[in-house]
């Protein structure tokens, strides 16, 4: 090893492209000297090192020259092949103060090793922050001296960054799976958890801090680990299994379950381990042996009297055969509940993500309509804005999808008339569903109406009718038939969640492939679809399903591969006449003056709601959560409107807030807002009477309009707090109104008026001004409430509320002219803008007895002209 003739040639070394380079370099340029000149230990070391395929690089000498092996290459990065013959300093400034500590005690004979070492390195011209695992070892000369120090080099940089990836995803994992009575967990090839979810707690009393690290064995017992391994072993090696057996439980006893193991493979397609779910079924198996030992009685009864007449024999034969029937119909009924609760478990996820859908959907929408302002008349500019609100639109789709399969939208039901709607939609679905497909309409006689929202049910309609265009692959017959059905209690208890009663039944049958048993187990999953990649969205028939549901429906699907699919829905009867819908335009905006307290903890959201704000005039205050908004209320700041989220993070919540700012500030107006309606203040899909609601995401429009609406009620309802009572002397003499101009005349004829008013302090106080006033007064809290009195009582003049829940006051003014067309109309609102107001009277809160009363008669006035 010592001898050579030239060091080019004859140095005993092996290949490689660092071994090759070490043999060619001008050494005598370092401090090492000529190659001719080294010791034959550091040839010795230097041999030994390019040939390790372990990344090492030996710094010898007072300098500290690097020379290093082929595996060092990578580490060394864009400073390769420069650092070979380098110095420590020269090469890696940027750790050099680190290094140097380390390089002294290696001098002095000290051996260290440090395990996932941070660093920062300019290894390949830009700053890098990486993971090693680092050994240093001194290298003496013959003399016994420290000649070098060798340094082992293992990159774990991506190690450690797949660790703390996988605690984060681990820490989300948990945060669901704790709150599921489910025993969720993840085991690794060699059966050891990785992961327990806190239900393991409940069921073994071990913490799962306590079980991760540990050996199936160890926590099921070795009994029920035997029983398990096999179909672990299965698992293992790719196959999903899903098992009923048995596990300890912490009572002493043991449980039935079922057990689902699911492999979880690698990019390359390794299996990596097995997630695992345990569902406690000892409930279900008690009952179905106690079933089944009874019927083995029976069995023994019949046995027994075997020699007994005909007639006991039959009777004992068709007992047998009810207990089985008994036993088949539980099974399916458990079978069907199973299914309902999984969806049920599955839409409060869907839910929770729309929550958060919409607030993103917020920031980018509110955002975009501040910018059109700034881009206006710039036409490539506005086009493209045009097209990203577009974007937000299909987004805020996609959410009350969801919302709709989770049964957490807020539903505007009408009572329908799905013969008429149905034919409606005949040009819509033809262009759907294109030349192919042959459309068969069936309608059977009488059909009754139904109590839904149309909106819903028309996209209901479209999703099905092109599920089935689909399948049809372009070609084939599409049959809806319309029917009424009645649903008995035997139907009811054979199928979960459905109430025996009439419902009106819209059928849709295609003749497609069908589908297979375990597909129609998942087809109303959201994200489930059968369709190639970028067909499908997989939420259509979650959505029929979770719309239908929430309307008090029931969805039936028949399906058999080859043979087509028919799915019905039942939709809820209605006994009311139907309800006409009534289309009209937005109101322009506009904004005001007051100031608003702004609670929302999403940054992004509160800052974009803010603009808009100031956008439209208001003076704004934000807060980030509850407690802060009371702090400020507690200021003393003026406020005119607590413009609050539901959702918020602390102890405090928002309906408490709201409480709490009014007791502080009289006369406070309050407005929530939300991305996801199942809450606090909305229940069965309804908002709580007295409660102002505006859903995310919402437009610059929708939220002008709201704000000016909340506050006009609330002036309303500090004018009536104000006000005193009304008496006679507070209304003009017959001479001062035959003295009064025209506009402020009064008739004193009697008048019957409708009055329409959703907020029961402000529609009391106004009817007490009316009756005061010398009027008949009929009270409805409601559109729906007033058109039922248009119908039985003869009203004069309509008195209404612009915003009402569900048909707007126009639309009902509408109505009302085409059952009374000499009716007067009087809008009671804060936004006088009003759209078909044409030969209405509008009147703006905050107003008085005497307004009241003029308005109505100015609109016994107008009527009058009107006919005349």
């Amino acid at each position: 090893m010592d001898s050579f003739i030239d060091s080019r040639h004859a140095w005993p070394i092996g290949g490689g492209e660092t071994g090759e380079l070490v043999r060619r370099l001008d050494w005598s340029q370092t401090s090492l000297g000529p190659i001719e000149s080294w010791s034959p230990h550091l040839r010795f070391e230097v041999n030994t090192l390019v040939n390790s395929p372990i990344p090492k690089v030996l710094m010898w000498g007072p300098d500290h020259v690097m020379i290093y092996n082929d595996g060092y290459i990578a580490i060394a990065g864009g400073n390769h092949p420069r650092a070979l013959g380098g110095t420590v300093p020269g090469i890696w400034p940027e750790i050099w103060d680190w290094n140097r500590r380390v390089l002294e005690e290696g001098f002095r004979g000290t051996v260290q090793a440090f395990r996932d070492q941070p660093m920062t390195l300019m290894r390949n011209g830009v700053p890098e922050a990486v993971m090693f695992d680092l050994f240093y070892t001194p290298i003496h000369e013959v003399d016994g001296r420290v000649g070098g120090v060798l340094c082992t080099v293992l990159e774990n940089t991506d190690r450690v960054r797949a660790q703390r990836e996988l605690a984060r995803s681990e820490a989300e994992l948990r945060i669901i799976t704790d709150a599921m009575p489910v025993l969720v967990a993840f085991l690794d090839h060699g059966h050891v958890y990785r992961f327990a979810n806190r239900y393991y707690e409940a069921w073994f009393g071990l913490d799962p801090a306590e079980i991760v690290g540990r050996h199936a064995r160890d926590v099921l017992g070795a009994e029920a680990y035997a029983d398990r391994l096999p179909l672990l072993e299965r698992a293992l090696k790719g196959e999903s299994v899903t098992s009923d057996g048995w596990l300890p439980h912490r009572d002493g006893g043991r449980r039935a379950t079922e057990i689902r193991y699911i492999p979880r493979l690698s990019h390359s397609g390794m299996v990596e381990g097995i997630h695992v779910l345990v569902f406690d079924v000892d409930e279900r198996t008690r009952t179905e042996e106690a079933l089944r030992r009874h019927a083995e009685d029976l069995e023994r009864s019949v046995r027994h009297r075997k020699r007994a007449e005909d007639q006991l024999r039959a009777l004992n034969e068709t007992l047998e055969a009810r207990v089985v029937a008994a036993i088949d119909e539980r099974r399916q009924a458990e079978a069907a509940l199973a299914q309902s609760q999984k969806l049920e478990t599955i839409g409060k996820l869907t839910g929770g993500v729309a929550h958060d859908f919409n607030n993103l959907l917020q920031v980018v929408s509110g955002n975009l309509q501040l910018l059109q302002k700034d881009i206006a008349g710039q036409e490539r500019a506005e086009r493209r804005i045009a097209n990203a609100l577009a974007g937000v639109s299909r987004g805020a789709k996609l959410a009350s999808q969801l919302l709709a399969f989770g049964r957490r939208q807020a539903l505007e039901p009408k009572v329908v008339n799905v013969t008429r709607f149905v034919r409606g939609m005949d040009d819509l679905l033809r262009r759907a569903l294109g030349e192919g497909i042959e459309i068969e309409t069936i309608f059977g006689g009488g059909l009754w109406n139904t109590f839904i929202d149309p909106t819903q049910i028309e996209n209901a309609l479209l999703n099905l009718a092109i599920n089935a265009r689909d399948a049809m692959e372009g070609q084939g017959k599409l049959t809806i038939e319309l029917g009424n059905a009645s649903l008995d209690d035997a139907y009811a208890r054979a199928n979960v969640d459905v109430s025996p009663g009439q419902y009106v039944m819209l059928a849709v049958s295609d003749t497609g492939s069908g589908m297979s048993p375990a597909v129609m187990e998942k087809v109303f999953e959201p994200f489930f679809s059968t369709k190639p990649e970028g067909k499908g969205s997989g939420l259509g028939l979650s959505m029929v399903y979770g719309f239908v549901k929430q309307s008090g429906g029931h969805v039936k699907i028949y399906s058999e591969v080859g043979h087509g699919t028919t799915i019905r829905l039942y939709l809820p009867r209605a006994l009311e006449a139907e309800d006409v819908e009534v289309r009209i335009a937005d109101l322009p905006v506009v904004g005001g003056a007051e100031t608003v307290l702004v609670v929302e903890d999403d940054a992004e959201v509160r800052e974009t709601v803010v603009e808009m704000l100031r956008d439209l005039g208001y003076r704004v205050l934000k807060a980030v959560d509850a407690q802060s908004a009371l702090s400020v209320v507690e200021s003393g700041v003026p406020i005119d409107l607590l413009f609050t989220d539901v959702v918020m993070p602390g102890t405090l919540k928002s309906p408490e807030l709201a409480r709490k700012a009014k007791e502080r500030i009289p006369g406070l107006a309050v407005l929530f807002t939300s991305g996801y309606t199942e809450n606090s203040i909305v229940h069965g899909g309804r908002l709580d009477p007295g409660v102002d609601l505006l859903s995310k995401p919402y437009t610059r429009e929708a939220l002008a309009r709201k704000i000016r609406h909340v506050l006009a009620n609330e002036a309303q309802r500090r004018r009536v707090a104000a006000a005193p009572p009304i008496s006679d002397e507070t209304l003009p003499t017959v001479d001062e109104a035959e003295d009064a101009p025209a506009p402020a005349r009064r008739s004193f004829t009697p008048r019957t008026v409708l009055l329409v008013e959703d907020d029961e302090l402000i529609r009391a106080n106004s009817a007490d001004m009316l009756q005061d006033a010398g009027h008949v007064v009929v009270e409805a809290a409601s559109a729906e409430d007033a058109l039922v009195a248009l119908e039985t009582a003869p009203i004069d003049v309509l008195v209404t509320d612009v915003n009402l829940p569900g048909m707007s006051g126009p639309q009902l003014a509408r109505k009302a002219r085409t059952v009374k067309p000499g009716i007067g109309v009087v809008f009671a609102t804060g936004d006088a803008s009003v759209p078909d107001a044409e030969g209405a009277i509008v009147l703006s809160k905050p107003y008085g007895a005497r307004e009241l009363d003029q308005a109505v008669c100015r609109a016994t006035e107008t009527s009058s002209a009107e006919l005349s």
